[in-house]
């Protein structure tokens, strides 16, 4: 049988490697190790990195190398945060080095239930004129149909949610910072302001009130 010379020999073994899938490795930035952990469970959901010159942070993560991977700490607080913070939780994960997530160590005071928004979608003016003292006959109208989405001070998008006919809403959500951004309803001109909000733990749900131009000047 007639041998391949060393160089054949060689192109072959290096192409039946280039053939063989990859092993997962360590995560090539400490963002995708962050991204692994933060889908492990809804309430970390809204959650961002550790801003030490914000002063009343209660939530946030923390990434630092460890020597099989990363470790990921998460700490949700709550209880008059802006002094530091009453009550917390706190996670720490391992992303291993194949790509594992694993929860090494959780501790604090036991999570409150979750807590979320509430409130109504109005429209106005409904008269022409506004009088002092407003006549009631001109109160802004409930607007059913409004959709509403909920998404992180990031952009990505949380959950949502739609008014009904009294103009109400409700929606439960983990703690953090979120932004409300109506959606255009057909015959109201323009669209609601987005509003800016945060979900405290074990918070009576925040109420807000959404309103849309009608256009009757």
């Amino acid at each position: 049988m007639r041998q391949l010379p060393a160089v054949c020999a060689l192109a072959a073994v290096l192409a039946v490697v280039a053939c063989m899938p990859a092993r997962p490795g360590t995560p090539v930035t400490s963002g995708e190790a962050v991204d692994l952990v933060l889908q492990q469970n809804p309430l970390f959901a809204a959650i961002g990195p550790r801003d030490s010159e914000l002063i009343g942070q209660a939530a946030w993560y923390e990434v630092m190398e460890a020597a099989e991977g990363w470790q990921v700490e998460i700490r949700i607080g709550w209880g008059d945060c802006p002094a530091g913070c009453i009550n917390e939780h706190r996670w720490t994960y391992l992303v291993s080095s194949t790509v594992d997530v694993d929860l090494i160590e959780e501790s604090g005071d036991p999570l409150p239930a979750d807590s979320g928004i509430s409130g109504m979608v109005t429209a106005g003016p409904t008269c022409p004129v506004v009088t002092d003292p407003p006549d009631p006959s001109c109160v802004d109208r409930r607007v059913e149909g409004a959709v509403l989405v909920v998404t992180t001070l990031a952009g990505v998008e949380v959950d949502r949610t739609t008014s009904d006919a009294d103009g109400r809403f409700a929606l439960s959500l983990p703690p953090g910072t979120y932004r409300l951004e109506p959606q255009p309803v057909e015959g109201l001109m323009g669209t609601a302001e987005p509003v800016e909000f945060t979900v405290e733990p074990g918070a009576p749900a925040l109420d807000l009130v959404i309103g849309y131009d009608t256009g009757i000047r």
